[in-house]
């Protein structure tokens, strides 16, 4: 960091959280910029967002937008995915520590070797991977959409499916396809505590077990619904219930609260921990203060090599189609 910057950092220490706000939302509209954010980002973050959906309502955005900035309020993944889809556009990323312990599971190189045994298969990798790992798959994928992608193909085919062993095993258990699955797993979802839960369901008993399929085997048998991000929070908004344990990072409850103050939302508590719920550590490092200086002064912005970005933009635009015939939005 320059001498220049970093002076310019220190004095906005100063700034309160109503200023920057104003700061924030003066600069977006100066700079043309659009704020992404991922519905686990702190409340006050997702309350200045543009748009704030999962993963699949993100990339359809930021496939879309005319806006010639776009400061992702989410981990790396998801500002890479932008920049593949809109690469004329500057793509800031706040804080470039904002990883994805799922990503992280997968590199290139044990990947290409894997790929290398299992020569005839379709590879659908889920959109919480990097650029180069999606440069070598057939159809990216969302919580969202799995399902369908995998649906969506002969019933014959041989399916490969990256990262995430917990969302590939449940989407296997329900289709009964031929699928080779990579052991990748979130540290957020992979790590709920099932001795916890149910003993939050014996004090809840009227409660509602929702999970996301991120989460172990041993979660989504106990749960009573399960789906994406955003289908948790469509099902708390139309089933009856008034009270759900909520089995995801707990960045989604500010949602769940505004759309439906009079119910209760109840975290689901990890295992490894004292805390009350479980939050993405990756998450959890954009700030507004961040998200102002990355706007202010065009820090962390996301550049790609053109010939993977142009790679693996082929199967998130074949998820994206997909999703659009599957009605998907």
């Amino acid at each position: 960091m320059n001498k220049l910057l970093k002076e310019k950092s220190n004095l906005n220490i100063n700034l309160n959280k109503t200023e920057l706000i104003v700061e924030i939302k003066k600069l977006c509209k100066q700079r043309n910029a659009i704020i992404l954010a991922h519905y686990y980002q702190e409340a006050d973050i997702q309350d200045i967002a543009d748009f704030v959906g999962d993963s699949l309502q993100l990339s359809q955005q930021a496939a879309k937008t005319q806006a010639d900035i776009i400061v992702f309020a989410g981990v790396n993944f998801m500002a890479e995915t932008a920049k593949i889809l809109s690469p004329s556009k500057t793509v800031l990323l706040p804080d470039l520590k904002a990883g994805c312990s799922l990503s992280d599971s997968c590199n290139e190189v044990d990947f290409k070797e894997f790929l290398k045994l299992y020569p005839n298969h379709t590879v659908i990798s889920y959109v919480n991977t990097t650029a180069k790992i999606k440069a070598l798959t057939d159809i990216i994928c969302t919580s969202s959409n799995a399902l369908g992608i995998v649906n969506s193909l002969p019933i014959s085919e041989k399916i490969l499916f990256a990262p995430d062993r917990n969302l590939g095993s449940y989407i296997k258990s329900i289709t009964g396809r031929d699928m080779i699955i990579w052991d990748g797993a979130c540290h957020v979802h992979d790590r709920f505590s099932l001795e916890k839960i149910v003993k939050l369901k014996s004090e809840f008993d009227d409660a509602k077990i929702i999970a996301h399929p991120e989460c172990d085997k041993t979660i989504l048998v106990i749960s009573d619904f399960i789906g994406s991000t955003s289908a948790l929070l469509g099902y708390v908004q139309s089933n009856a219930s008034t009270s759900f344990i909520v089995c995801t990072e707990s960045g989604i409850l500010h949602q769940m609260k505004l759309a439906m103050p009079h119910k209760t939302f109840i975290p689901a508590p990890p295992n490894d921990s004292t805390c009350a719920c479980n939050d993405c550590q990756f998450m959890k490092l954009i700030t507004l203060e961040k998200i102002y200086m990355s706007l202010k002064y065009n820090k962390f912005e996301i550049n790609l090599d053109e010939d993977i970005r142009a790679k693996a933009e082929i199967p998130i635009r074949r998820m994206l189609a997909i999703s659009e015939k599957l009605g998907f939005k």
